[in-house]
């Protein structure tokens, strides 16, 4: 796997960041704020902004973010982390899509989508810092990053359906075998070139695929494999 790979399927676990933009108030200083942000199908994360939110108005005034997550509860100078640095879009496309993906993930923003002043962005990256653990530190360039082109984003909602109204006992198996967990309700709120989300008991749990898929066929056959070795 190549370290732009396991950058990109690092970042795609994380659902919260500290996203850093430029102040306009303050001429220019760093100012950090805390986003919740879910990665589309080209990897970029999507984080969903107030216009009234003093980081909305820093990316109106000069798009330059960066983006840092790391694991929860581990040992910020020994874990892994990574640094995305890059440009803050409103999101184009299928808005429609967009949202119905991003609640999947984070259904209570739907009260503040009802709200009317809130919007999607979605940051481009530039570059990438990726520190893995100690002594793995790595500069990314956003070629290195991106995933291969795939059309699973046509397909993602297809295939959630399916696996939720046909294939439960799957989804209880990959919990069972991949993560020890037991969860007395489970479904499938996403997947992707690099792997697959479940909502477990209301926490989202992530699984890799072993190698990126970019069909629905291929992402059957994974999918299949996947349930062949938790059941073996």
């Amino acid at each position: 796997m190549s370290t732009g790979e396991e950058a990109r399927r690092y970042l795609r676990h994380h659902r919260y960041g500290a996203l850093s933009t430029i102040s306009k108030k303050l001429d220019g200083y760093p100012f950090g704020s805390v986003a919740a942000c879910v990665t589309d199908h080209a990897a970029r994360p999507v984080i969903l902004v107030s216009r009234l939110a003093e980081h909305t108005k820093n990316i109106e005034a000069d798009s330059r973010v960066s983006l840092l997550v790391r694991d929860a509860g581990a040992d910020p100078q020994e874990s892994a982390r990574l640094t995305l640095v890059g440009n803050a879009r409103a999101a184009g496309g299928d808005r429609a899509a967009l949202q119905a993906r991003y609640l999947q993930y984070f259904p209570a923003a739907e009260r503040l989508l009802a709200l009317g002043d809130f919007s999607f962005f979605h940051i481009e990256p530039v570059a990438l810092r990726y520190i893995g653990g100690f002594g793995a530190i790595h500069w990314i360039s956003s070629s290195t990053f991106a995933p291969p082109v795939n059309a699973l984003a046509a397909c993602e909602a297809d295939i959630v359906a399916h696996m939720n109204a046909d294939h439960a006992p799957a989804l209880r198996d990959y919990c069972r075998h991949f993560k020890q967990r037991q969860p007395a309700a489970v479904g499938m709120i996403g997947i992707d070139c690099d792997g697959f989300d479940l909502n477990a008991d209301d926490e989202i749990l992530r699984f890799d695929f072993a190698q990126p898929v970019i069909d629905a066929p291929a992402a059957r056959a994974a999918l299949k494999a996947m349930v062949a070795e938790a059941r073996g």
